[in-house]
């Protein structure tokens, strides 16, 4: 796994707690399950929301979320970021005082889980956004991708209930961060991307979840001009990426996957026929979590 410069602690004891239980059958069993918390974020002095979160990355979590919706410029300075654990509140503070009580007038409902209220103006910047025309996928490094973050240990293979996502560069995925919330995640990646220099050029993004408008938004305002997932499309998130130029890669799993944006980016250099079948435990799973998502 050397090639993760960050990914899953699934051994984390913060991160999930055994509980006992009854299966199908009214047998007892015992099963890992994720432990979700409050977070609230401040911007300098100012309250900007309460999220649900695993809490493992505080700090990424505040920066990307403040980036992503706006809130912070690529101009705006950070000089400091404080989490206090006791009382489940981080304070990201900058040089300069931002313009985002203007933002904090403006709501936009999301399907994001465990949060739904974003604040802001999320397509503020969207068509701005100048997504590389150069960048390409090839089928290799997807069927790849896929195969390295499926079997990574992960929250999402020991309980489930969870959402993860990854930046990748051609067939290494670089980046692994899940939450309880797609955003969350994607938000984490945003926020180390930020705080540790990562530019996006030559970047993709793989999530586990829904290929949403807000997943679409969030993609293009990082500036990465692939977005895949092993999970659906909404429509109204197929109708941005293909305004934004963005290739969009859903329903990824096994040998398969359908191309409904950007497909002038995929080149397709491998024998799918070659590919073996996503493990049937993985199909099982995957398909759970995108019912309940």
């Amino acid at each position: 796994m050397d090639e993760f410069i960050l990914r899953p602690d699934p051994t984390n004891p913060r991160l999930t707690e055994r509980l006992s239980g009854h299966d199908h059958e009214g047998s007892e069993i015992e099963t890992s399950v994720v432990v979700e918390r409050p977070l609230t974020l401040f911007l300098n002095k100012r309250e900007i929301v309460t999220m649900m979160t695993i809490c493992d990355y505080p700090d990424y979590l505040a920066v990307g979320y403040l980036a992503n919706q706006n809130m912070l410029r690529e101009d705006d300075e950070i000089v400091g970021i404080d989490y206090e654990e006791d009382i489940e509140t981080v304070v990201v503070r900058t040089k300069r005082q931002t313009d985002f009580e203007s933002k904090l007038r403006k709501k936009t409902l999301t399907s994001g889980c465990a949060q739904g209220t974003a604040f802001g103006d999320l397509m503020e910047r969207f068509e701005e956004v100048d997504l590389p025309k150069d960048a390409v996928m090839r089928t290799s490094w997807l069927y790849a991708l896929t195969r390295k973050i499926n079997t990574c240990p992960s929250l999402y293979l020991e309980a489930g209930a969870i959402h993860g996502c990854v930046l990748c560069e051609e067939d290494r995925p670089l980046l692994y961060m899940e939450d309880v919330g797609r955003h969350n995640a994607v938000d984490k990646i945003a926020g180390y991307m930020r705080l540790n220099g990562i530019s996006p050029k030559g970047k993709s993004f793989y999530t586990t979840g829904r290929l949403t408008s807000e997943m679409v938004i969030k993609t293009v305002q990082m500036g990465i001009p692939i977005l895949a997932s092993r999970s659906g499309f909404t429509a109204w998130g197929v109708d941005l990426a293909r305004k934004a130029g963005l290739t969009l890669i859903g329903r990824a799993r096994g040998k398969r996957f359908v191309v409904l944006s950007g497909a002038e980016r995929v080149v397709y250099d491998a024998d799918a026929g070659a590919v073996p079948d996503e493990a049937k435990h993985l199909q099982r799973k995957s398909s759970l979590e995108e019912d309940a998502a």
